[in-house]
């Protein structure tokens, strides 16, 4: 029998349904089974409290305390309020409710999550009306002017006077193994993203409003994660995108995109970049790959991560401050375990008194340009600040010595 063209379907949710809430009613949500099965029966107000009631559960403690069923409730029920939204013809809702599913819920019900999303984004996009007309110039995402004179004032202190960063063309792999990898010494490494669709679709923001508009993303407002005022909220990618246009900074500071798991929520944008060769040097494998999208002055303040890192400069360009490992100690990093791997130093006002040792210390530096690579390798420190409006994205991996990431 051929499936009705106006509703969503979700054959796994249909064979995994049973023993998802059989799994859910042993760690005591009676409730929350009994408002899915009248949700699966028709009644939208039920298919609203379940997944209410799955929300308490991912909020009831630390996210690494939550049990992984509730996050496969919350997809679940996810998928019944979306089902109504679709055979309602309110596409947008239903794609910000699938969002929330893919951000928020559990991998069991994935593949019914990112089919139901590729059918509700068609249906949007055939309804999408330009609610007024850009002109070309208008539409792309840079259009401030660069002045390098302005951006001294900006960065931080003794700023590109010390060593910069070296570059090499079109890199090789033997070459990029034998003089970087092995070393652990950065690299910038140009003309190798010209191939990317990324490179001109990106700088369009007609484009991304076509392919993403509808779809939720998580934000981050504020000067940066270690600043008091630092926040999080969930907005459309259309929303995102105005705040960009209008330099929307609030009193709080500016919205910025930040090391999310885009590409795996929007496979349009997926299909606009290709993961460098580089990323399979040393013989392990690709652990992350996120997104950084934000306008001038957002800034990733002082951190190490533990993987091999190449940072892509898709559209605008950024200064990287980089410090060795071997200076951690100087770099008086937070002693709470979920900020140790970040500095207490903030490289735009340094305390001389409470951080003596900073000042004197050598780094390397660089304004990594549009359509350029910079390597960083693991636990080394890096301090980043966007200079226009800028979307990078990074390729985390390990070697084949490292563990795999929990």
């Amino acid at each position: 029998m051929a499936a009705a063209t106006g509703v969503l379907q979700t054959p796994l949710l249909d064979a995994e349904g049973p023993n998802l809430l059989q799994k859910i009613s042993e760690q005591g949500g009676y409730a929350y089974v009994s408002m899915t099965i009248l949700a699966a029966a028709g009644d939208f107000r039920a298919a609203e409290a379940s997944r209410d009631m799955a929300w308490e559960q991912l909020h009831s403690g630390p996210w690494h305390s939550v049990l992984p069923i509730w996050r496969d409730a919350y997809s679940m029920a996810c998928l019944h309020v979306a089902k109504f939204h679709y055979v309602n013809g309110d596409f947008r809702e239903a794609l910000r409710v699938l969002d929330m599913g893919l951000i928020m819920g559990g991998m069991v019900l994935r593949k019914d999550l990112d089919s139901a999303v590729e059918k509700a984004s068609a249906k949007a996009s055939a309804l999408r009306v330009s609610e007024e007309a850009l002109a070309k110039a208008e539409c792309r995402i840079i259009r401030e002017e660069f002045h390098e004179a302005e951006v001294l004032q900006v960065l931080p202190t003794k700023s590109l006077s010390c060593k910069i960063v070296g570059k090499k063309s079109a890199l090789s792999l033997e070459g990029f193994l034998r003089d970087y990898f092995l070393s652990g010494s950065p690299i910038i490494i140009s003309d190798c993203m010209a191939h990317w669709p990324a490179r001109t679709k990106w700088n369009d923001m007609d484009y991304l409003k076509r392919v993403a508009g509808y779809r939720t993303v998580p934000v981050e407002v504020g000067r940066n994660y270690l600043r008091p005022e630092w926040k999080q909220e969930l907005i459309t990618f259309s929303q995102f995108l105005e705040r960009i246009q209008s330099n929307d900074f609030t009193s709080a500071g500016p919205t910025y995109l930040a090391q999310h798991p885009l590409f795996d929520q929007i496979q349009e944008l997926r299909k606009d970049i290709i993961i460098p060769d580089y990323c399979f040097v040393g013989g392990g494998e690709l652990r992350s790959l996120n997104a950084w999208f934000g306008p001038a002055g957002t800034v990733t303040p002082l951190h190490h991560d533990p993987h091999h890192n190449i940072l892509a400069q898709v559209v605008g360009k950024k200064y990287i401050r980089l410090y060795p490992a071997s200076l951690s100690e100087e770099l008086y990093p937070h002693t709470e375990s979920m900020l140790c791997n970040s500095s207490q130093v903030d490289l735009d006002n340094i305390d001389e008194k409470e951080f003596p040792k900073v000042q004197d210390l050598e780094f390397l530096d660089c304004i990594l340009e549009e359509g350029e690579m910079l390597y960083i390798p693991p636990k080394w420190w890096h301090y980043v600040r966007s200079l226009t409006t800028s979307f990078s994205v990074s390729f985390w991996w390990s070697d084949s010595g490292s563990s795999p990431v929990s």
